[in-house]
């Protein structure tokens, strides 16, 4: 694979990001997805994340571990796990060009998904079997396509009333159970898993350390009124140069 030093940096920085947000700093993933998508394209950039996402999973399981809920991982991976397949099926067939579209659409469609609960007067949510259904489906789906699940896990988490560490814990251990489960479609049906992706995730790693490294630090100190705005404004203007890229 012949890379460029603008889509190592990119890629680079990503990584970073990627290790701020499993480290619980949620919210922040579609700009992971647009850096990387930006650097490597589309649907190579969905294959490339996966293994760097096992990683952050396995740091974020360890970490939180005492604060995982198990009810609600139980009463959500399975709809998870369901529109995984869901989102193979969808996304197999779909010429590049396409898929970019469809990325950036789910982008945008979580980013004013987000807003809208920000704005909300009311936070109740349904806690009906069929809301952790539909929301389960819908992050199935979008993390196969485009590894974009967590405005509709966080939109679980958050009718669910979780406390903060309670919901980064519980969280991170429906990511690390998902992104193994997508790892065999990446690898056989989707083929954007290979040796050369591999290589690349291995020169990734120190990038998503250092990310591991800040967030923990950052997570006790940021503010996020501040900062959920200005993911929201930054995660739409990336959307919108991968649309135009």
């Amino acid at each position: 694979m012949e890379i460029s030093l603008t889509s190592w940096i990119l890629a680079f920085i990503a990584s970073v990001v990627l290790g701020i947000s499993k480290s619980g700093i949620k919210g922040i993933a579609v700009i992971i997805i647009t850096l990387m998508a930006l650097a490597f394209g589309a649907r190579a950039s969905t294959g490339l994340l996966v293994p760097l996402f096992v990683v952050g999973d396995i740091f974020a399981v360890i970490y939180y571990n005492k604060h995982a809920r198990w009810h609600y991982i139980r009463r959500f991976l399975p709809w998870m796990m369901s529109g995984v397949v869901i989102g193979v099926i969808l996304g197999n067939d779909l010429p590049e060009e396409t898929f970019k579209i469809w990325m950036v659409v789910v982008i945008l469609g979580s980013v004013a998904m987000m807003t809208w609960w920000d704005l909300r007067r009311s936070k109740v949510v349904p806690t009906h079997w069929s809301f952790a259904g539909f929301m389960g489906v819908l992050a199935g789906i979008t993390t196969m396509i485009g590894n974009l699940a967590g405005a509709f896990s966080n939109i679980f988490f958050l009718a669910m009333r979780l406390p903060k560490n309670e919901f980064i814990g519980t969280a991170a251990w429906v990511f690390f159970f998902i992104n193994l489960f997508k790892l065999p479609f990446h690898i056989l049906v989707w083929e954007t898993i290979t040796p050369e992706t591999l290589l690349v995730n291995a020169k990734l790693l120190p990038g998503v350390a250092l990310g591991l490294f800040l967030g923990v630090r950052l997570v006790r100190v940021i503010r996020e009124g501040f900062y959920r705005k200005m993911i929201l404004l930054l995660t739409a203007l990336g959307a919108l140069i991968l649309l135009l890229r």
